[in-house]
Order: C-alpha cells, then structure tokens, then sequence
C-alpha cells in the first residue's frame, strides 16, 4: 500500500489547479506522441533548471526511446514573481547538439521570451531538429511569438507553483500544480 501524501503546511492553503494523477497522466500522452515523432532515432532531452527537473524526469520514463539528458539555466525572474524581460544564461549545455535531436524541456510557456531566446541559441548550434515541450502554457501573457511543439496544459494568468515551479525557491516540492495567490499583491 503506498504511503499517505503529505503537504507542507504552507501549502495546504493554496488551491490545487491541477492535481498529480492529471499530470502523470498527461505525461504519459506527451511521452507517446513524442515517441511516435522520433521512432527509432536518439533523442537529446535538455531541461531547464530548475523548474523543468521534475517534469523532465517524468517525461523521461514515459520515452520508450534512447534518450539521454543535458541541462540549461536561465533567469529572467530573480526573486520576483514578473519576469524582467531580460533573459540571462547561468548555464550551458555540457553536450554539442549539431546533428542531434533535441527536445527542450520547460516547466511553463509564459510570456515566450526564455524560450525564444533558447531556441534561437540552440538553433545556431545546428541541431537535427529541435522540439519545445512545456508542461504549461499560459497563451495570455506571450510576449513573443512562440509555440511549443507539444504542451501538457494550457493555463489561466495565474501565478503557478508545484512540480518544479517556485515561488523564491518554494513550493517545488509539491505534487500538485497550485495556485499561489498573487504575491506581489496586485
């Protein structure tokens, strides 16, 4: 029998958008679709830390395909909930990607500027193909215009937090994806 789910007490306020068996679920539907478009070729997933570690984990078991991993760090938060708009590389890729398949992995697709710049980035580096998936998409607040080639849910301009994403380092742990009430108070 598995072991009772615990959440943190600061959590247990916060509404659950979209709980854990959704999400495992979905990954599984990613997975196979993703499988289906590179059957029988090698696949570089590349996370983007720290948000996408988790759901890169996940979506890692459900890839009946030889994958291996690599990760990116950017900010363009710090320690605010709004993104500044100015995209920073902490860290590079450890791999050269020219020639390879490559799927980028993002926890959420917001206002699209991190990602066009990654890809912009990735694709100088002539890839075989390059793929985006986000387990999130929040359409409303794109900034730039960018699409991912495989998205686990669309979501309301909410502040998100659960699975990978944080609020200051918080509330990475969470099974579940939850809403956190504005914290910038507006």
């Amino acid at each position: 029998m598995a072991a009772p789910v615990t959440v943190p007490p600061a959590a247990t306020g916060l509404e659950i958008l979209i709980p854990r068996q959704r999400i495992a679920a979905r990954i599984e539907e990613l997975g196979a679709a993703i499988a289906r478009d590179f059957a029988g070729q090698s696949l570089l997933l590349v996370g983007i830390l720290k948000g996408a570690a988790i759901f890169l984990a996940d979506l890692a078991r459900a890839l009946p395909l030889d994958a291996s991993f690599d990760f990116m760090a950017v900010s363009s938060y710090g320690r605010s909930s709004r993104s500044s708009g100015v995209v920073r590389l902490l860290k590079d890729l450890n791999e050269d990607i020219a020639g390879r398949n490559v799927l980028l992995v993002e926890d959420i697709l917001d206002t699209g500027l991190t990602l066009a710049y990654l890809r912009g980035l990735l694709e100088d580096r002539s890839p075989q193909q390059l793929k985006i998936v986000a387990l999130l998409d929040k359409v409303s607040r794109r900034q730039s215009p960018i699409r991912a080639d495989y998205v686990g849910f669309e979501i309301p301009d909410r502040f998100v937090v659960g699975y990978g994403l944080d609020y200051q380092e918080r509330y990475r742990n969470l099974a579940d994806i939850r809403i956190l009430p504005d914290p910038s108070g507006k």
